[in-house]
């Protein structure tokens, strides 16, 4: 039997997330919406045995336009619901009811949180939830989730919450249509008349899921409805019907809000510091405070300190040594202890890269978006880089997973999901699996650079960054898609709360251990087979003539962009060995820094991006990136052999 639901629907940054923790605990299961790559989590309701909670993407608008919005129409759609809980922000009474509006009129049963209202009393707000309750037939209580306050009171009316009857009146000819096309739709989640609006208004998921539940001749019937209602009226149909939700919003936001709420209210030092660091000038040493502070945290602390502290001491002096003593001491010399423990073995590589070199960086990577997503920083980060990604066709909400890529590109992967479209994640998952660094390898390859002169450091760079511009700038104009607009609301920064950072840790890492440690066993296993087939000594073999005529590298820089696939970091050590023994002039430095740095990402970022993307698409970028390194590295080595440079 399938459990009802309680769906949680509001505009991004209104508190959802910690709402829905109050309503169910600590545990809860993060899984993407089936389908599609958007993150969908679900918990049991804490008040209402036998009920699940379902916090789903922000929504800006409907009809939905971005995938995240698409998620969140599908579930007021398919899912069985209980009933509707929209989050709205207290201070933005407007926006909240014009959603609110439109939830009200898909008739279950509903109820409206007003959060954060200590915000909204900060300012001067102040608020009749009674009329409002009146108004929209709904029950409409005030919440400051962080704080727990108004909870008791939310549950208590999500027991007894009943459908609403809430009407709006439209322009005669969106009357005629939706009154005609209501009795030809099969029965769904909402009312009848709520989704022939949705489908007069153009909504994506409505005509999916319409097309999949009628037949030819009822599509052809409503086509001819919605054609006839636009015939009639001067503007489009979506356009009348958002209007119209918007003079109802206009008057209802008018009659609710007392007069002295236009009172000035004295700037708190956190409106001082929201607003600096939006500033188009000040919000820029602000930025680069914080991606230093997350890149070292990340960066330095989870992928160096913390992972040095575990694969090293951990894992290299204790779990390794008694783990392969215990699996020697059982099996013997064997092939299944050499499947174990062995140099490609399931806990000697795959646990081992599982558990102590990406679960810390993955830990300290999810608590420092936990407390930028709690702060409120996050837009502010995406409107200050909006220019910039601009130039390469995206926009600024890349700047997180770019900047992360620095200090693990396989996390970084998987933050693309935060991006609006398909096109825009598959643009950033290509530019980090191309010319973004790890934090290991990038600490080498700078080592090594450095010794020879900043001329090299500056070749690099130079050469690396104008292939990420020239591929981001190329990949814009072929991929599908217009570049997505940013829209986002600067909401007041705040200060996390730490128990809303920690479970929404807990709960991402439950997601890391259960989704991504069986990719590193998977692509373990294939190691260990291709090694035992006697593929990967060949693989070393066969590159060497085009390392050595075409790079013009040494014979053994083979093995290192071998040993580069299995992790980023180990290719770059390989060719710092070959430095350290002589074996390379400063001209072959900077070619190998560059071609290592371009080649094909870590085993575990290509199992990530299948992960996402899917395997066609890991694949593919594996059969651009291969070539084009080796491509830029060959035209590199022959332009400084021809200036001399050295």
């Amino acid at each position: 039997m399938i459990a009802e639901s309680i769906a949680l629907v509001g505009h991004p940054n209104v508190g959802k997330s910690v709402l829905f923790q109050r309503l169910t605990g600590r545990y809860a299961n993060v899984s993407n919406y089936p389908g599609t790559t958007v993150e969908v989590t679900r918990g049991a309701a804490s008040f209402l045995p036998g009920v699940m909670v379902i916090d789903t993407p922000g929504v800006s608008s409907l009809p939905a336009t971005s995938e995240d919005e698409q998620v969140t129409a599908r579930v007021l759609l398919n899912e069985p619901l209980r009933a509707i809980l929209q989050v709205g922000d207290a201070k933005n009474l407007r926006r909240t009811l014009l959603l609110a509006a439109q939830l009200a009129e898909m008739q279950r049963p509903m109820a409206l949180a007003l959060n954060m209202m200590d915000e909204a009393r900060a300012r001067g707000l102040h608020i009749d939830h009674a009329a409002l309750s009146a108004r929209l037939g709904v029950p409409v209580l005030p919440t400051v989730a962080t704080r727990g306050a108004g909870i008791r009171e939310l549950t208590h009316s999500l027991v007894h919450v009943s459908a609403p009857r809430f009407e709006l009146h439209y322009p005669d000819p969106i009357e005629a249509a939706a009154q005609a096309i209501s009795p030809h739709l099969p029965a769904s989640s909402i009312a009848p008349r709520a989704l022939a609006l949705l489908y007069l208004s153009g909504d994506p998921v409505a005509e999916g899921w319409i097309e999949q539940h009628t037949d030819a001749q009822t599509r052809q019937h409503l086509a001819e409805q919605r054609a006839q209602a636009q015939r009639v009226l001067d503007q489009s149909v979506a356009a009348v019907i958002q209007q119209t939700r918007l003079a109802w919003a206009d008057q209802a936001t008018a009659d609710a809000i007392s007069s002295h709420a236009k009172a000035d209210v004295r700037s708190s030092l956190g409106a001082s510091l929201g607003r600096l660091a939006a500033h188009p000038i000040w919000g820029l040493p602000i930025l680069a405070v914080v991606l230093y502070v997350m890149y070292w945290f990340v960066g330095v602390f989870g992928a160096g300190d913390l992972v040095g502290l575990l694969e090293e001491n951990l894992f290299g002096e204790t779990l390794n040594p008694w783990m392969t003593s215990l699996v020697q001491g059982v099996l013997g010399q064997s092939l299944l202890t050499d499947f174990l423990v062995g140099e490609y073995g399931l806990w000697t590589m795959g646990m081992t890269y599982a558990l102590a070199l990406i679960l810390p960086i993955v830990t300290t990577f999810f608590i420092a978006f936990g407390i930028l997503e709690d702060s409120g920083y996050l837009p502010r980060l995406a409107a200050l880089t909006n220019r910039i990604f601009a130039a390469i066709g995206l926009n600024g909400r890349a700047v997180l997973p770019m900047v992360l890529g620095l200090g693990c590109v396989t996390m970084a992967t998987m933050t693309t999901r935060i991006l609006d479209n398909k096109r825009d994640r598959l643009m950033v998952t290509l530019l980090l699996a191309l010319a973004v660094p790890c934090s290991a390898q990038l600490g080498v390859v700078m080592g090594m650079l450095a010794s020879v002169s900043l001329g090299a450091t500056l070749w690099w760079a130079g050469v690396v960054v104008g292939v990420l511009l020239a591929v981001g700038w190329l990949a814009a104009r072929v991929l599908p898609g217009e570049r997505s607009m940013l829209f986002v609301e600067l909401p007041p920064l705040r200060l996390p709360q730490v128990s809303n950072v920690l479970i929404k840790t807990l709960a991402r890492l439950e997601w890391y251990i259960k989704e991504v440690v069986p990719l590193f066993l998977i692509g373990t296993a294939i190691l260990f087979a291709l090694d035992k087939l006697g593929v990967l000594p060949g693989l070393i073999q066969a590159g060497q003539p085009l390392v050595t005529g075409w790079l013009g590298l040494p014979a053994e820089s083979s093995a290192a962009f071998l040993m580069g696939f299995l992790r980023r970091d180990f290719g770059a050590t390989g060719l710092f060995a070959l430095e350290s023994a002589g074996l390379l002039s400063p001209l072959q430095i900077v070619v190998g820094m560059v071609t290592i740095t371009l080649f094909v990402p870590c085993v575990a970022s290509v199992m990530m991006i299948a992960r996402e993307r899917g395997a066609r698409v890991a694949l593919s970028m594996l059969a651009l990136i291969f070539p084009l390194a080796l491509l830029v590295g060959g035209l590199l080595f022959r332009l400084l052999s021809a200036l001399g440079w050295s």
